[in-house]
């Protein structure tokens, strides 16, 4: 069994649970209240800014050429297209782009980034390959179940379907799956490492969709004395 494979197994209860959540089931039905939407949208905005830089902190660190230049390329691409698809998002609903680059990070969206940007500075290229996974694969397996299960035609959500289940997404995550798998070729010491990695990062893109139902903020209540 290919090691991505075997990771995949090993979060499966983790990837029932984003199909099950009630974001990915009342996107598909095209009922999702647009304010949760638009939470995604301006904190993955936000997210998507670090999950760059973990790209290009992996390119930096990888030590053959074909596997910086596309991890570099990677982190290229995530700035100035897939960035892209959220200002449009945004511009739909009259959200100008410089107010997705003020928006304050969720606390989940702050812990999920956090341990990305630790975990290429601090792990190794292997732990990089695990930790970046899930959300690749993860978005694009979810994509594919709500196509699947689309209850109307003119969906309002029809294009985040069609984004993360383009041909350009499924070789993106291709290229991903295979970066783990030579990983874990490579790499046979470091397989629990990655385990960890990409069990956590599954756990936090789980969390996300939690983040962006419920509207998280840091709202907090006194404590009286």
């Amino acid at each position: 069994m290919a090691f991505s494979d075997q990771l995949l197994e090993d979060g499966e209860s983790v990837w029932e649970a984003q199909k099950r959540h009630p974001f990915v089931r009342e996107l598909a039905a095209g009922s999702l209240d647009e304010e949760a939407f638009l939470t995604w949208v301006r904190q993955d905005y936000r997210y998507l800014l670090d999950y760059a830089r973990v790209f290009a902190i992996g390119g930096a660190k990888a030590r053959d050429e074909e596997t910086m230049t596309h991890l570099l390329g990677v982190a290229h691409e995530i700035l100035d297209f897939e960035m892209d698809l959220h200002r449009e998002f945004a511009a739909d609903y009259g959200i100008e782009p410089t107010d997705l680059e003020t928006v304050q990070k969720s606390p989940t969206c702050v812990a999920y980034t956090n341990f990305l940007v630790r975990t290429a500075h601090e792990g190794s290229l292997a732990e990089i390959a695990a930790a970046i996974y899930p959300c690749g694969q993860g978005y694009l397996d979810i994509a594919e179940h709500i196509a699947d299960n689309l209850e109307e035609e003119d969906n309002p959500y029809l294009p985040f379907v069609e984004k993360y289940t383009s041909d350009e997404f499924h070789e993106a995550v291709d290229w991903m799956r295979s970066f783990v798998d030579r990983c874990g070729e490579r790499y046979p010491g470091e397989h629990e490492a990655m385990r960890e990695a990409f069990l956590t990062s599954a756990r936090l893109e789980h969390q996300f969709w939690e983040m962006a139902y419920t509207k998280e903020g840091w709202e907090t209540t006194a404590i009286e004395t």
